[in-house]
């Protein structure tokens, strides 16, 4: 049987938090999906690349930089997608 890619934690890095799903975008990692099957808990999944999980450790430790217009416009892109899909 052949595995999903998207199940493949080795090809995507997955993420409950919206801030951080928006700070990933500013950086320009790809979001793959949003699973809206758990409505109050949508789960992000980006394609596994590069240094992202050491993108996502700095936005947690509060030491990533990003355009506050950017990271903004990434968030509203999110929740407009959330209400799409």
């Amino acid at each position: 049987m052949k595995r999903n890619r998207l199940d493949d934690s080795s090809f995507v890095f997955t993420t409950y938090d919206l801030g951080l799903g928006a700070a990933l975008l500013c950086r320009g990692f790809k979001l793959l999906l949003i699973d809206k099957s758990k409505p109050r808990t949508p789960l992000l999944s980006f394609k596994r690349e590069r240094d992202i999980e050491n993108v996502a450790n700095s936005y947690v430790m509060g030491r990533l930089e990003v355009k506050a217009k950017s990271f903004f416009d990434h968030l509203e892109t999110i929740k407009i997608k959330l209400r799409l899909i």
